[in-house]
C-alpha cells in the first residue's frame, strides 16, 4: 500500500503541471454540457479576466516574442475559455431575469451603462450600454484585431523567406571562427523555434477574430432569443421583455469582450514587437528620450494655443511647463552621456600594464592564415566564396571520413608573405602555398599533349608540376590537358587533403565520448557493451589507427561491434585494427577497386616469412626486425616496383598476408608514405583480384 502510494505522489509530482491543465480543460468542457451555477460563472468570469490580463502583462514585460512562445496554444485555451463562459452566461440569461444569479454580469451592466449615476432612465440607459458595446465591438474588430491578424501573416511569410539566409549567416560565422559548433547549433535550434513561433501565430490569431465574431452571434442571440422567450413563453410585452433581457445580454457582452479586448491588444503586441530585444517599457523609455527638441517644439506650440480666444490655458500651460523641463531634462542627460563616453574613451588610450593570461591558451584545432593580399577571397561584398567552399569542405570530411573536423578558423597574419597562406593544426604548419592573384593555377597530371606558357610551380596539395596561367589562357591549358583551377580553389584542396591526411590527429578522447553518446541513443547494447572491456583511450586508438590508413570510420556500428567481439580476447589495439579492417573489407574494397577490379602488388612467400619471422616487441607496438642491408634492398625494390605502377596509371597497393600487413605497414610508412596496403582476408568475395608484379628480393641477399 505505501508503494502504491508513492508511486502514486511521484507520478503526480512528475506530472503536476500536465495534470492541473488537464483539469482545467476537463473543467471548460463541462461548462459547455452543464448547466451552470451562478457562483461558478462568476468565478469562471472573473477568472477569464484575470488571465486575459496577466497575458498582456507578460507581453508587456518579455524582452522578446520568444520569451513567451506558449502564447498561440494559451491563446487557444483562452479563446475556448472565453466561450464556454459566453455559453453558460446564454443559459441563464435565457432562464429569465428573476432566475439570473451572475452578480458579475449584473454589477457589470449596471455600473458601466449607468456610469454610477441613477438619473438616467432605463431606457436610455439601454440604448446607451448598447452604443458603448457596438463601439468596443467595432474597435476590437475592425481595428484590433485585423491589424493584428495582417501583422501576424506578414510576420510569419518574412520570418520563413528569411529563414535560408540566417542559417547561411550562421553558417559563415561558424566557418571563420566567430562562434562555436554549440553557440552555431543554439543559434539555429532559436532561428526554428522563430519560424515555428510566427507560423502558429499566423494561425492563432484567427482565433482573436473569431472570438469576436462568435461573441457579436451570441449577444445578438441573448437579445433576439431573450424577447422571444419573454413574449412567447412568459407572456410579456415587447418593452418589457426587452427591458428585462437587453440589459443583461449586454451586461454580458460588455463581461465577456473586455477580456477579448486585452487578448486581441497582447495579440497585436507580440506579433509587433519582433524587431525588440528589450520590454516595451524599455522601448518606449529609449526612443521616446531620443531628442530633445520634440519636447522644446512641443512646448513652443502649446505655449503659443494657450493665447487662442476660448482655448483652456489651465491645461495648456501645465503641459507647456512638463514639455519644456522633459527636453531640459533629456538635454542634460544626453549630455552627460557624453561626457563619461569621453573620459571612458580617454581612459581607454592610456597604457596600461598587460593583464595576466590565463594559465591554459588553447590553439585551434586548424586554422588557415592568409597574407593581407588574400583577404579578398573571403570579402563576401565582393562575391568571394572561400568561406562556404570551407564550409562545404567540412560537411564532405564528415560524410568521407564519417568524422566531425573541428571548426576552421581563417584569419589574416601580416607576417606572411602578402599572397601566401598557411594551414596549421594545432599551431603548427603542416601546409603552406602561394596563390598569385589574378592568375590560375594549370595542373600538370600527367595527360599534358603541349606545354603552356606560364611561370612554373608546383601544386601545394598533391606535389603536382603546374604553371601559373592568366585567365585568357584558361580554354587553352585546358584543350591542352591540363586542370585548371582558382586560388579559392587551390587552398580548398589543399585544404582536404590536409584534413585527410592528419585527420587521426584530430580524434581525442573528448570526440570519441560525443560519438559514443550520439551513437547510445540508436545502439544503446552496442556502446555498452564496447565501454564495458575497453576504455576511451584504447577506442581512440582504434579509431586513429583507421584514419591513418584513410579508413571512414563513418560506419561506427561495425567498427564498435568488431572491437567488442575480440576485446574479450586481446586488448591489443594493431589486432583489433585488423579485425576491424577484416570486418570493413566491402568499404576498402570499394574505396580502391576499379570495377570490382583491385590491381595489387605481392610479396614473395618467401620474404614474407622473414618479415614475419622478423618481428620484435617494441615500446610503440610490433615492427619488423629485418637486417639493415635486406631492409634497405627491400625498400629500394618497393620503390621502384610501386613507380612502375604509378606511371602505368594504377594506385599503388601491396597485397600481403594477414600477419606481414602490419609489419609491412611499419617498413613503408615512413620511406613511402601513403602506401595502400591491405591482406588478403581484406578482399571482399565480389572482387576480383588483378597481379600486376610481384616484390621478390636475390637469393643470396635472403640468405645473408
Amino acid at each position: 500500500m505505501n508503494t502504491k502510494n508513492l508511486s502514486l505522489k511521484k507520478l503526480l509530482l512528475e506530472n503536476g503541471n500536465n495534470f492541473v491543465v488537464a483539469v482545467g480543460l476537463l473543467f471548460i468542457i463541462s461548462m459547455l454540457l452543464i448547466p451552470p451555477v451562478g457562483l461558478i460563472l462568476d468565478i469562471a468570469m472573473i477568472l477569464n479576466f484575470l488571465l486575459a490580463l496577466s497575458i498582456l502583462l507578460i507581453i508587456l514585460f518579455s524582452d522578446r516574442a520568444l520569451d513567451f512562445s506558449a502564447f498561440p496554444s494559451v491563446l487557444l485555451v483562452s479563446t475556448v475559455f472565453g466561450l464556454a463562459i459566453n455559453v453558460s452566461s446564454t443559459r441563464l440569461i435565457l432562464e429569465g431575469k428573476e432566475n439570473f444569479d451572475s452578480r458579475v454580469v449584473a454589477m457589470f451592466a449596471d455600473f458601466v451603462i449607468k456610469g454610477g449615476s441613477s438619473d438616467i432612465s432605463n431606457s436610455q440607459s439601454l440604448v446607451i450600454g448598447f452604443i458603448i458595446f457596438l463601439i468596443i465591438v467595432a474597435v476590437q474588430f475592425f481595428v484590433i484585431t485585423k491589424g493584428a491578424t495582417r501583422v501576424a501573416e506578414v510576420a510569419a511569410r518574412f520570418t520563413l523567406d528569411a529563414m535560408p539566409g540566417k542559417q547561411m549567416s550562421i553558417d559563415q560565422e561558424f566557418s571563420s571562427g566567430l562562434i562555436s559548433e554549440e553557440d552555431a547549433r543554439r543559434k539555429k535550434k532559436e532561428l526554428q523555434k522563430e519560424v515555428d513561433f510566427y507560423g502558429a501565430m499566423d494561425g492563432a490569431s484567427k482565433f482573436v477574430s473569431g472570438n469576436v465574431k462568435v461573441g457579436i452571434f451570441i449577444t445578438a442571440v441573448n437579445i433576439i432569443g431573450g424577447i422571444v422567450i419573454g413574449m412567447l413563453i412568459h407572456g410579456e410585452r415587447f418593452g418589457g421583455a426587452a427591458s428585462n433581457y437587453l440589459g443583461l445580454a449586454i451586461g454580458d457582452g460588455l463581461v465577456s469582450q473586455f477580456p477579448a479586448l486585452l487578448i486581441s491588444t497582447a495579440t497585436g503586441l507580440i506579433v509587433t514587437r519582433s524587431i525588440s530585444d528589450e520590454t516595451f517599457g524599455q522601448d518606449i523609455k529609449k526612443q521616446f528620450t531620443m531628442n530633445a527638441i520634440v519636447y522644446y517644439v512641443i512646448a513652443v506650440f502649446t505655449f503659443v494655443f494657450m493665447f487662442i480666444p476660448g482655448a483652456p490655458w489651465y491645461i495648456l500651460a501645465p503641459l507647456t511647463v512638463l514639455s519644456g523641463y522633459l527636453g531640459y531634462k533629456i538635454s542634460n542627460t544626453k549630455a552627460t552621456e557624453k561626457k563619461r563616453s569621453e573620459e571612458k574613451k580617454a581612459a581607454s588610450s592610456v597604457v596600461k600594464e598587460p593583464e595576466e593570461l590565463s594559465p591554459v591558451v588553447p590553439l585551434d584545432p586548424i586554422s588557415v592564415e592568409l597574407g593581407y593580399g588574400l583577404i579578398p577571397l573571403v570579402d563576401k561584398d565582393q562575391g568571394a566564396e572561400l568561406l562556404d567552399r570551407i564550409t562545404r569542405v567540412r560537411r564532405e570530411s564528415a560524410l568521407e571520413l564519417g568524422l566531425v573536423v573541428p571548426r576552421i578558423r581563417i584569419i589574416d597574419n601580416m607576417r606572411l608573405d602578402p599572397t601566401a597562406y598557411s594551414i596549421k593544426i594545432n599551431g603548427i604548419d603542416v601546409g603552406s602555398g602561394l596563390i598569385k592573384t589574378g592568375y590560375y593555377l594549370a595542373i600538370n597530371s600527367g595527360i599534358v599533349s603541349e606545354e603552356v606558357t606560364g611561370e612554373e610551380t608546383v601544386d601545394p596539395a598533391f606535389g603536382l608540376p603546374a604553371r601559373w596561367v592568366l585567365e585568357d589562357q584558361r580554354d587553352e591549358a585546358d584543350r591542352k590537358g591540363y586542370t585548371v583551377v582558382d586560388g579559392p580553389s587551390i587552398i580548398v584542396t589543399h585544404l582536404s587533403e590536409i584534413i585527410k591526411k592528419h585527420a587521426f590527429e584530430m580524434v581525442g578522447r573528448q570526440d570519441v565520448m560525443s560519438i559514443l553518446d550520439t551513437l547510445k541513443q540508436d545502439a544503446p547494447a552496442v556502446v555498452d557493451e564496447v565501454k564495458k572491456h575497453l576504455s576511451l583511450g584504447e577506442i581512440q586508438k582504434v579509431l586513429q589507427l583507421l584514419l591513418k590508413e584513410n579508413i571512414s570510420i563513418r560506419n561506427i556500428v561495425p567498427i564498435l561491434e568488431t572491437i567488442a567481439d575480440y576485446a574479450t580476447v586481446t586488448k591489443d589495439v594493431e589486432f583489433l585494427v585488423e579485425k576491424v579492417r577484416q570486418r570493413l573489407k566491402r568499404q576498402i574494397c570499394k574505396q580502391y577497386a576499379d570495377d570490382k577490379m583491385l590491381n595489387v602488388l605481392t610479396i614473395d612467400p618467401e620474404l614474407e616469412r622473414l618479415i614475419l619471422d622478423s618481428e620484435i616487441e617494441t615500446t610503440s607496438g610490433r615492427t619488423c626486425g629485418l637486417p639493415p642491408r635486406i631492409l634497405s634492398k627491400f625498400i629500394n625494390k618497393l620503390t621502384n616496383m610501386v613507380y612502375t605502377v604509378s606511371q602505368q596509371g594504377f594506385p599503388a597497393i601491396i597485397l600481403t598476408s594477414e600477419g606481414t600487413r602490419r609489419l609491412v605497414r611499419s617498413i613503408t610508412e615512413r620511406e613511402i608514405p601513403g602506401l595502400i596496403i591491405i591482406s588478403v582476408p581484406e578482399i571482399d568475395p565480389s572482387v576480383r583480384v588483378n597481379r600486376l608484379g610481384e616484390i621478390k628480393l636475390e637469393e643470396e641477399v635472403l640468405n645473408v
